[in-house]
């Protein structure tokens, strides 16, 4: 199957530049697969289409301050330059930005994006602050970096909320990202995590959950929904471009997830009883059907989860059996992107989405990070 099959157009105006608000005020275009129907309601609205029983999964990692600005070989004080911090030579050293993507097994050890990444140098340090710097170990085939922190996973993350930007998408302008106020960017931050966020380790939200508030909860448990909640710490296997022709070439990258015996106790009893698991976004997908992918083969109809801690790198796309999940919520997602793939396998039929797709931007719905809301029944 062709990347290209997965392409649309969209127009600029299309794309969500600030977060609704209230958060359940969005849109929500609802799918029924086996009618081939859909239906414009708001996400306030959900729970006139669940029922009790119904078992919603969300993914509970938390976004942290991933995107660091620094300067090269701050190894001595410029000539002329008083050193009193870190921002005094930024004005007179080669600057970098780099995108913290994950924590690898050895002490302090990350993998990130660079830019300008081709400028750095093996042994190169990068200063971010007087007390938080790093050392480029290695440059790997794919563009990603290692680099060396003199602090352990927790430190490193502490003081990238601390010196660090949100890393919000590239299509997000200008006016409400770090450039704007400090009101603003203090908006951004709350806004670019979910009600329940709670795990830190993402360098992107898992959005689908944005539109979810206390309130809204408050009626889904009222009337007998209940929740579970897995991990996945959002990285470069979510958001990294499928570059190649045909789509079964693409190689996704491993997400470190998490799923607790309490939660895999929830979602199994869920499926023995023959009740609805909804999966609240494409991360919490692949987790369910990456775990589900892993247990062992069994004489009942659905695989049994087991706790687990480590990676996935499951790549869903259109001819993909679902095991676990019974219902999506998710987003309006990127042409030629995985998450568009992996909600086209779980319609059943790219020509359908597609034209869903393209009803969307005639009723002016706001799509990615920031937009409106689909669920897939």
């Amino acid at each position: 199957m062709l990347t290209s099959d997965f392409d649309y157009n969209l127009p600029q105006e299309s794309i969500a530049q600030q977060p609704m608000e209230p958060r359940d005020h969005s849109q929500m275009m609802v799918l029924r697969r086996a009618e081939r129907t859909i239906e414009h309601c708001h996400f306030f609205d959900l729970p006139s289409f669940l029922q009790p029983g119904d078992l919603l999964v969300w993914n509970n990692t938390k976004v942290f301050k991933a995107r660091l600005h620094g300067i090269t070989e701050l190894d001595e004080p410029i000539a002329g330059v008083k050193k009193k911090n870190c921002s005094d030579v930024i004005l007179n050293a080669p600057k970098v930005e780099i995108f913290l993507l994950r924590p690898m097994e050895n002490r302090g050890v990350w993998k990130v994006l660079a830019k300008p990444g081709k400028k750095l140098r093996l042994g190169m340090r990068l200063q971010f602050a007087e007390d938080f710097s790093c050392e480029i170990l290695f440059k790997n085939e794919d563009g990603t970096i290692l680099v060396q922190f003199g602090e352990d996973d927790l430190a490193v993350r502490a003081k990238a909320n601390k010196y660090g930007e949100v890393p919000t998408p590239p299509y997000i302008s200008s006016q409400f990202t770090v450039h704007g106020s400090p009101s603003e960017k203090e908006t951004l931050e709350l806004r670019y995590q979910t009600i329940y966020a709670k795990s830190e380790g993402s360098v992107a939200a898992p959005t689908a959950g944005f539109h979810f508030t206390n309130e809204l909860v408050e009626r889904l448990k009222k009337m007998h929904v209940e929740f579970a909640e897995v991990t996945l710490h959002v990285g470069l296997g979510t958001f990294q471009p499928v570059k190649t022709k045909k789509i079964e070439e693409h190689v996704m990258h491993p997400e470190w997830v998490e799923l607790t015996d309490k939660n895999a106790d929830l979602i199994n009893r869920a499926k023995a009883e023959g009740r609805r698991v909804i999966a609240v976004g494409t991360t919490t997908t692949r987790v369910l059907e990456g775990l589900a992918a892993k247990c062992p083969i069994s004489n009942v109809q659905f695989p049994i989860l087991h706790p687990y801690s480590g990676d996935i790198n499951i790549f869903i796309y259109p001819g993909y059996k679902f095991k676990m999940v019974d219902a999506l919520i998710t987003n309006f997602h990127l042409p030629k992107s995985t998450l568009l793939m992996l909600v086209s396998a779980f319609t059943g039929d790219r020509e359908f989405l597609l034209n869903c797709y393209a009803e969307a931007i005639k009723q002016n719905y706001r799509f990615y990070s920031f937009g409106d809301a689909m669920l897939l029944l």
